[in-house]
């Protein structure tokens, strides 16, 4: 039902101060002898263990990227190393407070978040579950590599898999976690809760959250948790993603079995350094990065400042704060300081910091001082530490040795057809239900909604019975169509959720929406910030972890603001995962009109340029409803395109109108929406009125016959039926909103052209909106393509039209000078 939040102006204009709680500073004050009782002494010596482990790891890579050897064999490793040599500390002990079904989501240094969370999950799960998950993983690729000449336990075997399968993955070998195509920074392991890391700095920001609201709202057990530098703080995906994770509703409007806060830690990995520039002094102004919690919630997300130079500290800490969000008052922040001996990247010479600061900071060491510490309390000596180090350095040089044989592991051959990444760039699958196990939770019966009673007084069809059109408002318009797929949708799969701005209570801006409020609870279908990258970047976290999202960015023109989200993560990561991960988002985008210059642009050339995404752009009732039924059973991210110029049109197409009951229309093939014989019309989106209103002119005025095809998909696209038509007519116009320059239009041409040329009479000539800003709709008839347009092509480029005048310029010349000046 419609929320009640009535703001009340005597209580909003009163006077007062406010006050934020105290945030503590590295208040940890327990030392290793009162922590026996605790972690016992095989737990303590555990913890060092582990940050030997990382340090060897990172060592080993700076070895060979600077020296191009390392234990004398040479290996020229050419990929990254972003490296954490002296942050060992921050890791492990985070991981000793995890359990696996809590997940990590990293950056670009993240290889010892990944070893220190493997090592922690290989200690707390048992052997039969570990043979399982190594056997299993991508057919036990990984695995046979590994168990050749492996000697111990499974948890011997498994250490050895996790630092193999972590380095064959750096290396880019078919056998690494990931097949190579994540590399050194992108790689993960979802069976030991380690999620994707990522390049772009903060990308994990808005990511994490949506595997947070995933665990949430599909009631799955453990936290997550997103770690990223302490410079990332500045950019637009974490703060969208903290307010996103910060939202009141959560709290105070959902439904009291899910009203409480997200399972999410947002831990800031503080290392003084984003690469060269600091955040304290230089780049940014909040001094104490855990201030941040103070501008986002009254109880400043429980945040502190951590020592992350002490293990125990650390593990305490996300200790005291799980037992927060299982209260259910997550998220919560955490600054967790620490140093990098190392540089940004092994190409670094740290010219930005003094050796002194560096040199202090080694004299600290937490491998030095704990390692002190455990044998000053007799849990450990000396001679038990060495052979500790001695045996980490065997495992890795036996790691080490297979990773680089390319016999043993071999790189993934991507030049014949049909190669790991032809398999992998698109899923293709189809699930109707992501979790058949439970069913879809909705509020009343289906056919009681009131949306759904309303367009059942419509005619299905726009024609009458007489063959006339009907009046547009009795009859199913393309809003309705699109409305009963995803209501549809959410009567299949349980994980589906929808969210943007504007989507429940107003029905979304243009009100496809409308009757989902009173069909779904408040964590099926709820309102965002205005955090277009968080919107995306959210629903990208909620696939990885398992499920469907259907998010909506109010205009075309609004994708800028998600622009990473959308180009290099939607995209992206079913490809980087080796083909683990899919990634079934429909990303909802409204092309506007009459709206101006910075609210009326299709911008599909963009999206369909970027490997990855399925684009579509349908432009009638039944093409909708289908191709949306499409993508919210697929398993790949879809960018469904919608005009606005056409949300009311009925269906004037297809016999009978739009059927009541589910339907799906597969993706990538055109559709004739009128026969010809004398030229082909392409169009993309709601051009297709206007060509056929150059179709009726040139049948009426010149006895020109044209076939008007709709392209329905831009990614994927069958060329054959356009092809098929250009056989007869021997002359096509391509025709869309997009602006002219760029426009995916322009690669169709080219193909038409490489496909056919033989069967062309003239070179295919293409139709798209001026070069220009759009103008004001008084004005618009200048700036689209509209029947005359079509008209000025065809007569000038393919075939003259006796007696016709075109109304504007379009011959070569006028291509060329517009050219020169950048129009």
């Amino acid at each position: 039902m419609p929320k009640s939040l009535p703001i009340e102006p005597d209580k909003v204009r009163t006077s007062g101060t406010l006050t934020f709680p105290e945030i503590p500073i590295n208040q940890y004050k327990r030392n290793i002898k009162e922590e026996l009782d605790r972690f016992g002494a095989a737990g303590l010596v555990a913890m060092l263990h582990d940050m030997i482990l990382v340090r060897e790891f990172e060592t080993m890579l700076n070895t060979f990227k600077t020296m191009g050897a390392w234990e004398g064999i040479e290996y020229n490793h050419k990929g990254p190393a972003h490296l954490s040599i002296g942050q060992e500390a921050a890791v492990v002990g985070q991981a000793a407070a995890l359990d696996p079904e809590d997940f990590i989501f990293g950056s670009h240094r993240s290889h010892g978040e990944i070893l220190a969370k493997g090592l922690s999950a290989i200690e707390k799960l048992d052997d039969a579950d570990l043979m399982k998950t190594m056997k299993t993983y991508f057919d036990g690729e990984c695995l046979r590599v590994v168990e050749k000449d492996a000697e111990g336990s499974v948890k011997d075997l498994a250490v050895d898999f996790l630092i193999y399968g972590t380095l064959a993955e750096i290396f880019g070998r078919q056998a690494g976690f990931n097949k190579g195509m994540g590399g050194s920074m992108h790689a993960f392991f979802p069976p030991f809760g380690i999620y994707p890391n990522n390049a772009i700095v903060g990308g994990s920001g808005d990511i994490s959250v949506g595997a947070a609201l995933f665990k949430h709202i599909n009631r799955k057990r453990g936290i997550v948790v997103c770690n990223i530098g302490d410079a990332s703080s500045a950019c637009g995906p974490v703060w969208e993603g903290m307010c996103l994770a910060t939202m009141d509703q959560y709290k105070e409007l959902w439904d009291e079995a899910y009203r409480r806060g997200l399972p999410l830690i947002l831990n800031f990995v503080d290392n003084f350094y984003g690469m060269g520039g600091q955040p304290v002094g230089e780049t940014m102004g909040f001094k104490v990065l855990a201030r941040i919690g103070a501008g986002l919630a009254p109880n400043n997300l429980h945040a502190e400042r951590v020592d992350g130079y002490n293990p125990l500290a650390v593990v305490d800490a996300f200790e005291r704060k799980k037992r927060v969000l299982a209260e259910g008052d997550g998220p919560v922040l955490l600054d967790t300081l620490t140093y990098r001996f190392s540089g940004h990247s092994p190409s670094d010479a740290s010219s930005y910091r003094d050796r002194s600061e560096v040199e202090a900071w080694q004299q600290v060491d937490t491998l030095k001082t704990y390692a002190e510490e455990l044998v000053r309390a007799g849990i450990a000596s000396e001679e038990e530490l060495q052979q500790t180090r001695d045996q980490i350095d065997e495992v890795i040089f036996r790691c080490f040795q297979k990773a680089i044989d390319l016999q043993a592991s071999p790189r993934a051959d991507l030049m014949p057809e049909g190669c790991l990444l032809d398999q992998t760039m698109l899923s293709n699958g189809r699930a109707e239900s992501l979790d058949p196990t439970r069913e879809p939770e909705l509020l009343g019966k289906a056919e009681e909604n009131p949306r759904v009673r309303q367009i059942a007084g419509k005619s299905r069809s726009g024609i009458g019975p007489d063959g006339k059109p009907l009046p547009k408002a009795k009859c199913v318009a393309l809003r309705d169509a699109l409305f009963e797929a995803i209501f549809a949708a959410f009567q299949k799969d349980p994980t589906l959720v929808a969210y943007g701005e504007e989507n429940r209570d107003w029905g979304g801006a243009f009100a496809v929406y409308r009757g989902l409020t009173e069909a779904l609870p408040y964590h099926r279908l709820f309102n965002t910030p205005i955090s277009e990258g968080a919107i995306v970047g959210s629903a990208v976290g909620y696939a990885l972890e398992g499920g469907r999202a259907l998010v909506e960015l109010m205009y075309c023109d609004f994708m800028g603001r998600a622009g990473d989200e959308i180009f290099n993560q939607l995209a992206k990561w079913q490809s980087m995962s080796g083909g683990l991960l899919r990634m079934p988002v429909v990303l909802r985008v409204s092309v506007g009109s009459k709206y101006g210059a910075q609210h009326s642009q299709d911008w599909s050339a963009m999206v369909a340029h970027v490997p990855g995404l399925k684009v579509v752009f349908p432009a009638t009732p039944y093409d909708a409803k289908g191709l949306l039924a499409s993508a919210l059973v697929g398993t790949d991210p879809v960018v469904f395109f919608e005009s606005q110029r056409i949300y009311d049109v009925p269906e004037l197409f297809h016999p009978g109108g739009v059927p009541e009951e589910w339907y799906e229309i597969p993706f990538g093939v055109p559709d004739v929406k009128r026969r010809g014989e004398d030229v082909t019309i392409l169009t993309i989106g709601a051009t297709l009125y206007r060509a056929l209103e150059a179709a009726d002119r040139l049948e009426r005025e010149f006895g020109v016959s044209a076939e008007v095809i709709d392209a329905r998909s831009i990614v994927p696209f069958d060329y054959e039926p356009v092809l098929e038509s250009v056989r007869k007519t021997r002359k096509i116009v391509l025709a869309s909103d997009a602006c002219e320059r760029g426009s995916v239009l322009h690669t169709m041409a080219s193909k038409i052209t490489q496909l056919a040329f033989d069967e062309l009479d003239a070179p295919p000539t293409v139709v798209g909106a001026r070069n220009w800003i759009t103008p004001p709709d008084e004005l618009e008839e200048a700036f689209f393509p509209f029947p005359s347009d079509i008209l000025d092509a065809i007569h000038t480029h393919l075939k003259p039209l006796p007696g016709y005048r075109p109304q504007r310029a379009c011959g070569a010349e006028e291509i060329l000078s517009r050219s020169r000046t950048g129009l």
